[in-house]
């Protein structure tokens, strides 16, 4: 039986952050485009993508490109265009979330993965994506391992990538428009304000201010690293990292913790797993999650719900918890735990008001701390968190890791002259046998192990046991040389799926939640017999559902029976405000277990 072959996906916000995820043990990698890409600060020039290609596919790693927004009809002609200079560029496969851009993809010979903004919950939905050409589905992060376990069983022939770490959206993806609705900034065009992550009222019917001013659709932060088996015996095989928008540390600290736990389930499970590219990596560093931006983590609904998956008091990172404030003297103030500072450090507590207030630590004398500026809020007994470690920048901020692939060499004697074979690969030259007059074998190794410059490293070197040739160093680099330029990367290319007979495609209550924004993506569905509407962003419905949410405040707030909760004491509806004024009911679906967000009447 053969093994799975696992995949760690890590995100690029351009082609730095790209090299850095293969350094450090990625074995894919994606990345956005110029344009139509659903992070619209995170674009990259074909060229760069090209040179990406080209360094991941050394190592087997692979590359796909974000072009996973929907698009209006004055841009089909370009991103046809698009497509067909990223088939150029060799990039192993695309993610997809407007039908449109699907047809293009398949014409014009890439593979597509179907975005998580095609909103891919239930096996009925991956099944129907799967006929339709897409190799892969991303899921969305709601999910459960159980239900992530259930798609598989049901749909086996679809290759499933499930997100393991990062930022969370409140809403299922592709079906957020609050954005859209108030800023006029559409999440499924790549622009989203990030209405989530604002200040909210909540008021019953009554008016009665339940919250003020808090969070309530705030998440934290996903960490499944715990988890990575129970996901890939679930049949998830590729294992996502979000953060085309962050920094190249948080890059490689991510990619090298995960990467470094995949590498232990496999080992642990050598018959049964693979990684899915080649080459092994060494660190500078020590991976650790705590020192890389985070919200505190959640592993969101992996066991269906838990109660700590919001971050109400702030949607900033506060880091790692590093001990509490012991005693205040002066312009400075102790920390009882057993934590190391260093200057410069960014560390932050929450307040007496629930806000989250930070600073700088400018001096640092053992386990007293000198703020540049004392926070007047400061008081004993405060946790304190650190969100920015200076040593682990420092760390980040140099070569960190070296990814090389493990070669066997193997020398020998010809008739007409010596022959290097290198994982299979066999080179050969022409020279006259000369007798060594003495022993060689140091010289042939050391000449022959010179691989800087190449993603390979020499593990041994075979010499039979009667080999007694005396070879010019200028030889044997020439056969090093030649072995070496025929060595190609274990990778298959990737190519269109053959499109399948299509399944019935699944039904949306809501025409508009299709996402229809160009007329080949609806005659696509027209010739399906399903009825659309325009996209909310080319027309926006006068009373619409923004946001479709799993995380439900009435069990945050302790008040769900169904999930034995007390009996609220508010009544309903209830109505998120913000400090503005403006208005936000909130509809509890309890029948499918939703908390959805409407516009105002």
């Amino acid at each position: 039986m053969s093994r799975q072959r696992l995949e760690l996906l890590a995100p690029a916000r351009n082609l730095e952050c790209g090299l850095a995820a293969i350094d450090h043990g990625a074995d894919a990698v994606y990345i956005g485009a110029s344009r139509f890409g659903a992070r619209a600060a995170a674009g990259n020039t074909v060229d760069d993508i090209a040179r990406l290609c080209s360094y991941a596919h050394q190592f087997g790693a692979r590359v796909y490109v974000t072009v996973n927004t929907i698009v209006y009809d004055d841009e089909l002609e370009q991103t046809r265009h698009l497509l067909a200079e990223l088939k150029a560029a060799s990039v192993d496969a695309i993610l997809v979330q407007d039908m449109a851009v699907l047809q293009m993809a398949l014409e014009a010979g890439l593979a597509v993965h179907a975005s998580t903004q095609t909103d891919n919950r239930t096996p009925d939905k991956v099944r129907w994506l799967s006929s339709l050409g897409f190799r892969r589905v991303v899921l969305a992060r709601e999910l459960s391992v159980d239900e992530v376990a259930e798609i598989h069983a049901q749909v086996p022939e679809a290759e499933l990538e499930v997100f393991v770490h990062g930022a969370l959206c409140v809403s299922y993806s592709g079906l957020c428009y609050a954005s859209q609705h108030c800023f006029h900034r559409s999440a499924n065009r790549g622009e989203c304000a990030q209405f989530c992550r604002m200040k909210f009222d909540l008021i019953d019917a009554d008016g009665r201010q339940i919250e003020h001013g808090r969070y309530l659709l705030s998440l934290r932060d996903m960490c499944q690293i715990d988890n990575l088996g129970r996901l890939a015996a679930a049949g998830a095989t590729s294992f996502k990292i979000e953060g085309r928008l962050k920094d190249v540390a948080y890059v490689k600290n991510v990619t090298a913790a995960y990467s470094e736990r995949l590498n232990q389930l496999v080992r642990q499970h050598p018959d049964r797993y693979e990684r899915a590219s080649r080459g092994q990596v060494t660190y500078t560093f020590r991976p650790d999650l705590r020192k890389t931006f985070n919200r505190g983590y959640t592993t969101y609904f992996a066991d269906g719900r838990q109660p700590d998956i919001a971050s109400f008091d702030t949607p900033k990172a506060m880091g790692e918890f590093v001990g509490t404030v012991k005693e205040l003297r002066g312009p400075s103030f102790s920390v009882a735990g057993t934590a190391r500072f260093a200057n410069g450090d960014g560390l932050c507590f929450v307040n007496a008001n629930k806000e989250l207030e930070g600073f700088r630590v400018n001096r640092v004398e053992g386990n007293r701390l000198f703020p540049l500026k004392m926070p007047q809020s400061l008081r004993p007994g405060q946790r304190l968190y650190r969100n920015n470690d200076q040593e682990m920048e420092r760390l980040l901020s140099r070569p960190s890791a070296e990814r090389k692939i493990p070669v066997v060499m193997r020398l020998e004697a010809t008739p007409d002259g010596f022959a290097l074979t290198v994982d299979g690969c066999r080179a050969s030259i022409v020279c006259e046998h000369q007798t060594a007059e003495k022993p060689q074998r140091d010289n042939i190794i050391r000449q022959l192990t010179r691989l800087g410059g190449t993603p390979y490293v020499c593990s041994d070197v075979e010499l039979p046991a009667d080999f007694n040739y005396f070879i010019p160093s200028s030889l044997l680099a020439e056969l090093r040389r030649k072995a070496i330029s025929g060595l190609t990367p274990c990778l298959g290319a990737q190519v269109a799926e053959e499109v399948l007979k299509v399944s019935e495609a699944p039904s949306y209550p809501i025409p508009y939640l299709y996402n229809v924004a160009n007329s080949m993506s609806r005659d696509f569905y027209a010739a399906l017999a399903v009825r659309t509407a325009p996209a909310f962003e080319v027309k926006e419905p006068r009373h619409a559902v923004l946001m479709q949410c799993r995380h439900c405040l009435r069990y945050a707030l302790g008040c769900c029976v169904k999930h034995g909760g007390r009996r609220p004491q508010w009544r309903e509806p209830l109505t998120l405000q913000l400090a503005d004024g403006r208005r936000f009911p909130l509809e509890f679906d309890c029948r499918h277990c939703q908390m959805n967000v409407l516009t105002d009447a």
